[in-house]
């Protein structure tokens, strides 16, 4: 006899009016990024208005559009429904995944900024990076590549290229949310 699973179908996205199935479960790694800025928003956000959604919630852009991002931000609770999230968060974060990158780097990336999510975040646990886009005009622009460099790869840069170095996170939406890009790939 099947033990009853957490969810009875298949995790599922909506991407141009068709179902895609999502990627199998996360790597270590892919989960680890995930704890890791669950942790750091959670504790932020406590008791604030903003709320955090973590891997699991839909997010019904529009019509033809219906993912599921490993994190989300929304702080208008107008938008949270029974089904999910209705329209566009303030903050979405997608951890890239092999068979997902090029989906979360395009066809997801031009939806959040069609529908106006205010900074989207692409977490790569492989290169331990964070690309940055914040919405400015209607589009998304590069805000910063933060990178975790190695300890060898520190040792070899002179003073001004480590001072020119941005180890930490200013979160748009936040004029006192700082984070230190190694608190997000700790331990992974």
């Amino acid at each position: 006899m099947n033990e009853l699973a957490y969810r009875d179908e298949p995790f599922s996205e909506t991407i141009h009016g068709k179902t895609v199935l999502m990627s199998p479960s996360p790597n270590a790694k892919h989960n680890g990024t995930v704890r890791n800025l669950t942790r750091i928003f959670s504790t932020f956000l406590r008791g604030k208005r903003c709320r955090l959604f973590v891997d699991g919630i839909d997010v019904h852009l529009d019509d033809e559009n219906t993912f599921v991002p490993d994190l989300a931000i929304v702080c208008d609770r107008g938008k949270i429904k029974g089904d999910g999230i209705h329209g566009a968060p303030d903050l979405v974060v997608e951890v890239l995944s092999l068979s997902t990158m090029a989906r979360d780097r395009g066809i997801k990336k031009d939806a959040y900024e069609r529908a106006g999510v205010r900074e989207y975040w692409i977490a790569d646990p492989v290169s331990e990076s964070i690309e940055v886009y914040c919405l400015r005009n209607g589009r998304f622009a590069l805000d910063h590549v933060y990178v975790v460099f190695p300890e060898w790869e520190w040792a070899r840069m002179n003073d001004e290229e480590r001072a020119a170095t941005r180890l930490s996170v200013k979160v748009s939406l936040y004029d006192d949310l700082i984070i230190d890009i190694r608190e997000i790939f700790e331990d992974i």
